[in-house]
């Protein structure tokens, strides 16, 4: 759709500028618009450089990991139903980051990650299954010595005779008795997800609240638009500091306020 609307614009302007016969205006625009285009890239390949190898810097260091375990409390509000330890919380941890200092390129990478963890969370929310991230924490939260321990505490020959003295068929109904019961509760598990997922859209709660949290995106330094305002020759460039600030904190709260009612609507 904007491919069309960015066509007809460039056609109008050309065509009012046909009709009123200054057509030549338009071709040295063009070419000036075009040179000035050329040296704009220039000046924000040197800044993206240097500010994504600042963060990539800090994820090798490991200040980008400190960091995002220092938001868990604020990712713990903004994605509640989010497992702890999932891959998706450094991802969203980075992009929100990254947003801050107003890296939107380096964001995205991060972003598109963060959508693919949330997109199989959903998937194994909606196929009845426990998430991975549970899985791994309970299993690692029972130590090993523990469970053979435990396994250990039923002697030998005591399971024997109780396996004996059940009858093959009885065990037998036993054992289907309870596949039966947990198929149904997986089943169970997936409807109520399913609902869920179709209550709220295709996308799951999670998605569309990172969605919407990378869309306002809190930036406490605009490293983009100090770069366009000394490209285009400002006497303050950094002058934006306090405004973007301003907005785009009303623009993260909105946000927030936004999403958690739509959940409770949701659920």
């Amino acid at each position: 759709m904007l491919n069309y609307i960015w066509a007809f614009m460039i056609a109008a302007g050309i065509a009012w500028a046909a009709l009123h016969g200054n057509i030549g205006a338009v071709t040295s625009g063009l070419l000036d618009s075009a040179a000035d285009a050329v040296s704009l890239c220039i000046t924000m390949l040197g800044v993206v450089s240097m500010w994504t190898g600042v963060l990539k810097i800090g994820e090798r260091s490991g200040l980008v990991d400190r960091l995002a375990r220092r938001m868990n409390p604020v990712l713990r509000f903004l994605f509640p139903d989010l497992p702890e330890g999932h891959p998706a919380r450094r991802s969203i941890a980075v992009n929100m980051i990254a947003n801050m200092l107003g890296l939107g390129w380096a964001a995205t990478p991060a972003g598109l990650q963060a959508m693919k963890e949330l997109a199989q969370l959903e998937e194994e929310r909606q196929n009845g299954g426990t998430p991975r991230a549970e899985t791994e924490a309970r299993d690692s939260g029972t130590p090993r010595a523990e469970t053979e321990a435990r396994d250990s505490e039923t002697p030998r020959a005591e399971a024997e005779v109780r396996e004996n003295g059940t009858p093959r068929a009885e065990a037998k109904t036993r054992d289907s008795g309870i596949s039966h019961i947990g198929s149904k509760a997986r089943g169970e598990r997936g409807e109520k997800a399913a609902q869920a997922g179709r209550a709220c859209g295709a996308a799951s709660r999670e998605m569309c609240t990172f969605l919407i949290i990378n869309i306002s995106s809190l930036q406490l330094i605009p490293v983009s638009m100090i770069a366009y305002r000394g490209q285009y020759g400002s006497a303050a460039p950094a002058a934006i500091v306090g405004p973007a600030v301003a907005a785009t904190a009303v623009s993260t709260l909105v946000a927030v306020v936004f999403c958690k009612v739509m959940n409770r609507a949701c659920r």
